[in-house]
């Protein structure tokens, strides 16, 4: 009869049915193996050459390991926690490393934001002349940092070779051994730091400015505000995740410096960091540990000690960013 469907037909349709599914389920099944086969090589190349060295350097974080014994015998061995509690509690080299590295991330930082803001705001008009001031502000960010290091350590040279003494001796004043004194060196650091990322910095808050839409500065303009006051209620709270993103780039960048400490401030073979390690930083300490003295276990230790107050600092400048949004 019409509009009935009989049982055979019912079960013709559900073998259909099942017949589409499984069909639609071998094509699925097939377009997984071929994106899995497409993934390996990434896969098995970052395990090896990404998971495997950071798994490795935890483990040999907990032992006495030097490169040359077993690490499964004496000497060599499993220490716990020894190389950390040596390292926080026992090692004044380390808390000299560590309180350089915090004041001149401090000064880096703090003072690269506020340089590249100011380049920022000065070469925002979209001018021929500031389009080529920009390009070379922001060359030292794309120059080779070996290069413009061995350039700074000729204008800092201590005799009158060096740049710098050379200008002074002009005014009659003796050669000044910038290198070679102790409170200069952090400071040398930081404006070494300032004058090559200020640039790239420079670059980010540019596109910010640019994405502030100019209805804002028109109405505040209309309602009397200055520019001191659009400054300060209009382009700072809308640049806070650009200076955000800086901080936390700026912090993870500032904690890792090694070519200044190391072409600048030698001071002998087999070691690093300067005249009473005066430039001694985290990086070029767990340097000369690792291949200055061998002791890779106690390097390793450095470098998660250091990725740990890397990942709190950017997490607490995350807080505060998060916490200031929260109070607006």
């Amino acid at each position: 009869m019409r509009g009935k469907i009989t049982v055979t037909q019912l079960l013709a349709r559900r073998k259909d049915d099942g017949v589409s599914r499984k069909t639609g389920f071998r094509r699925f099944s097939e377009a997984g193996i071929a994106t899995y086969i497409m993934l390996a090589p990434f896969a098995i190349l970052f395990i090896v050459f990404s998971i495997y060295p950071v798994l490795s350097s935890l483990r040999l974080s907990f032992m006495r390991y030097n490169a040359i014994c077993n690490p499964d015998q004496a000497p060599c061995g499993s220490v716990g926690f020894g190389n950390y509690t040596t390292l926080i509690f026992n090692d004044d080299r380390f808390h000299k490393a560590l309180s350089n590295t915090g004041l001149y991330v401090i000064g880096a930082v703090l003072l690269g934001m506020l340089a590249s803001l100011a380049l920022a705001l000065a070469l925002q008009e979209d001018t021929r002349t500031n389009r080529v001031l920009r390009v070379i502000f922001f060359l030292p960010s794309v120059t080779s940092g070996i290069a413009v290091v061995l350039v700074w350590g000729w204008v800092f040279r201590g005799d009158q070779v060096g740049l710098l003494n050379a200008f002074l001796n002009i005014f009659g004043i003796a050669p000044i051994e910038w290198l070679a004194t102790t409170w200069m060196a952090i400071p040398i650091l930081i404006f070494m730091s300032v004058w090559g990322g200020a640039g790239f910095g420079m670059i980010l808050f540019l596109a910010g400015l640019n994405s502030i839409p100019a209805m804002y500065y028109e109405a505040a303009v209309i309602d009397g505000a200055g520019p001191r006051q659009r400054f300060r209620y209009i382009t700072l709270p809308l640049l806070r995740p650009v200076m955000v993103y800086v901080a936390i780039t700026g912090i993870i960048g500032a904690f890792q410096i090694f070519e200044g400490v190391y072409l600048l401030f030698p001071t002998s073979v087999g070691s690093i960091g300067g005249l009473q390690d005066m430039a001694l930083m985290i990086v070029p300490y767990l340097y000369d540990a690792g291949f200055n003295k061998f002791r890779l276990g106690y390097a390793s230790a450095i470098a998660w000690i250091l990725f740990a107050i890397i990942f709190v600092v950017s997490m607490i400048n995350l807080k505060i960013s998060r916490s200031l949004e929260d109070l607006k």
